[in-house]
């Protein structure tokens, strides 16, 4: 299926963009991105990549729905347009949409943004709490599967830094502290990640150091592009388990952690408690979207498997996995 894109304007104004990449299996589902990108160019490119990303997370999570994404370009608001007014002229366009796009918070949109949105349309997510709290279960059944791999681990001995304190990190912070682990947390707003170590009973850590700290498992949870070909040969864990989107830059940093031999959660699976939760209660009407949560985990050691078993990356491995799904529905 071909992806459709969806300038969002205000007058001579662009906004930003919807990409609808995959309907096969339902409505397209996916968040609302806001960062002040340096060209309309880069927002698209970055909207369809993260698109794309939304379909594959979908099919592997057992949703029926598909894949989307829309981004917000963050810049100098105005009297002329003011943030809220652009976030409800984005509620206008997805409205217009009829529930083929279905939404919720994503990085750099705030509580204020998402309650703009939701003044024009019924489709958007708001409670980011509770779909945090998803994220951070999901991850945590994926941790578990990486840990059944290897012999002697435990996680109640593990050592885990996790990167960004926001909502997702925040949870997934409390999710491995709680399981026993010792966790070191990282943030660009050093009081946030203050008030989090000392909630947890963890320990605070550089933003620019935490992916190379001398830990069992690292969990990338702010932006995405985190793990480069230049410090991916740096990373001393031996599992990376994220609930950012699109950690890795590209392709060739997959294959750099197999060969060293590092196990790697495709955030595809990892961070797909949300969109489960989410699309899980409006789309699908689950009373209890508890187990798909959890069989995130199968899917995630299925991945690992199929990955050691064949030597490909374990992100290529998720994307036949999700291909198999979708072709099979079409």
């Amino acid at each position: 299926m071909t992806a459709e894109t969806i300038p969002v304007e205000h007058g001579d104004e662009l906004i930003g963009y919807i990409v609808l990449d995959d309907e096969t299996l339902g409505p397209a589902v996916g968040g609302i991105r806001t960062v002040p990108y340096p060209s309309t160019e880069s927002a698209l490119a970055d909207c369809r990549l993260l698109a794309r990303a939304m379909t594959v997370k979908t099919a592997l999570a057992g949703l029926a729905t598909g894949g989307g994404k829309a981004v917000v370009i963050d810049r100098a608001w105005t009297d002329a347009l003011p943030r809220s007014v652009a976030f409800e002229v984005l509620g206008d366009a997805i409205e217009s949409l009829g529930g083929r796009f279905r939404t919720a918070g994503d990085l750099g949109t705030t509580a204020d943004d998402l309650a703009a949105v939701a003044r024009r349309t019924d489709f958007v997510h708001t409670n980011e709490a509770e779909l945090s709290t998803a994220v951070g279960r999901g991850l945590m059944a994926c941790v578990r599967a990486v840990v059944a791999r290897r012999d002697g681990a435990a996680l109640s001995t593990m050592k885990a830094a996790v990167q960004g304190c926001g909502s997702i990190g925040a949870a997934v912070a409390r999710s491995l502290a709680a399981a026993g682990a010792s966790v070191l947390v990282a943030d660009v707003d050093p009081v946030r990640a203050a008030s989090l170590a000392g909630e947890i009973g963890g320990a605070v850590t550089a933003p620019e150091a935490v992916l190379t700290r001398e830990v069992d498992l690292v969990s990338p949870c702010a932006v995405g592009g985190v793990l480069t070909r230049d410090n991916v040969s740096s990373v001393s864990a031996w599992a990376v388990v994220g609930g950012a989107n699109n950690i890795l830059a590209d392709e060739a940093v997959g294959q750099a952690l197999v060969e060293a031999g590092v196990r790697f959660v495709p955030d595809e699976i990892a961070s797909a408690g949300a969109v489960i939760e989410g699309a899980g209660m409006t789309v699908m009407g689950l009373a209890d979207r508890g187990p798909l949560i959890d069989q995130l985990g199968e899917t995630a050691g299925t991945v690992l498997d199929r990955a050691q078993a064949s030597s490909k990356s374990p992100t290529v491995v998720a994307r036949e996995l999700a291909a198999e799904r979708i072709a099979a529905a079409s």
